[in-house]
């Protein structure tokens, strides 16, 4: 029979070859990338001094803010397209692969199979995969946004239906309620405050998304920050960066009080 002295000095082994383990392989990598982890600690605060220094906005790179802003708004309305239209197919989805509201296993099967795919598909690979069909525009864009988002909120509908809906499922079913008539008037009221909690997550994380894509897509905000940090603007790329953190702020802020409303 075992001990708690022994139960604890197992624990205590194995947490330590966790450990040991980790760090040998952080040594390893370092070796063979021949990172010098000590240096690049030290770097770190010459590196926040130089951005403190170069990429602060001047009086010059307000003339800038007018196609900044615009560029912005554009930017922050593709995220949330994306994201809408993501939202009504994953949700059509989700219900078709959901162990509560699907149909066979096989359909579950498929429809899990192809979230994994959409999910572990890094946005930059889509990015790149489709600025080869669809050229550099706002719909290259979109469509990384949107597939990437599908993945995701594929996955978390699913298991909101299965964690809130479950019972709700059953006992209308036991009073011969038909299908359509669950799912319409049952199902969907009930998990719809943390399917928009989910919905403005998205959008929050595809504003951050956005900029990125639009780095390799030449569009939106993103392109903007790309051609002044090239051109050796630093203080106008400063205030693109400003001006992105204060929309995203603005956005967590305000889906923070949605949430305290609909929650």
């Amino acid at each position: 029979m075992q001990t708690p002295v022994n139960y604890l000095a197992r624990k205590h082994w194995k947490q330590t070859g966790t450990i040991v383990l980790i760090g040998s392989i952080y040594l390893l990598s370092s070796w063979i990338l021949k990172f010098d982890g000590v240096g690049g600690i030290a770097a770190i605060p010459k590196a926040f001094s130089w951005l403190g220094v170069n990429f602060k906005p001047t009086a010059n790179s307000v003339h800038f803010l007018p196609s900044i802003w615009q560029k912005l708004i554009g930017t922050v309305m593709l995220a949330i397209a994306s994201t809408v239209v993501a939202s009504l197919i994953a949700i059509l989805v989700a219900i078709l692969g959901s162990k509560v509201t699907g149909g066979s296993s096989l359909v579950q099967t498929i429809v899990r199979g192809i979230a994994s795919f959409f999910r572990n598909i890094p946005l930059v690979a889509w990015a790149m995969i489709l600025l080869f069909s669809f050229k550099q525009s706002d719909f290259t864009g979109f469509l990384a946004l949107l597939l990437m988002s599908v993945g995701y909120l594929i996955r978390a509908f699913m298991e909101i239906i299965e964690d809130e809906a479950s019972e709700t499922m059953l006992a209308l079913k036991a009073t011969g309620a038909s299908y359509f008539q669950v799912i319409f008037q049952a199902v969907l009221p009930q998990i719809m405050p943390s399917l928009i909690s989910w919905i403005l997550y998205m959008i929050e994380n595809n504003v951050r998304d956005a900029t990125l894509v639009g780095i390799l897509t030449g569009t939106g905000i993103g392109f903007v920050f790309d051609i002044y940090y090239k051109s050796f603007r630093f203080d106008a790329a400063g205030m693109t960066v400003l001006s992105i953190i204060i929309v995203v702020i603005a956005l967590e802020v305000l889906s923070n009080q949605i949430r305290k409303v609909i929650l």
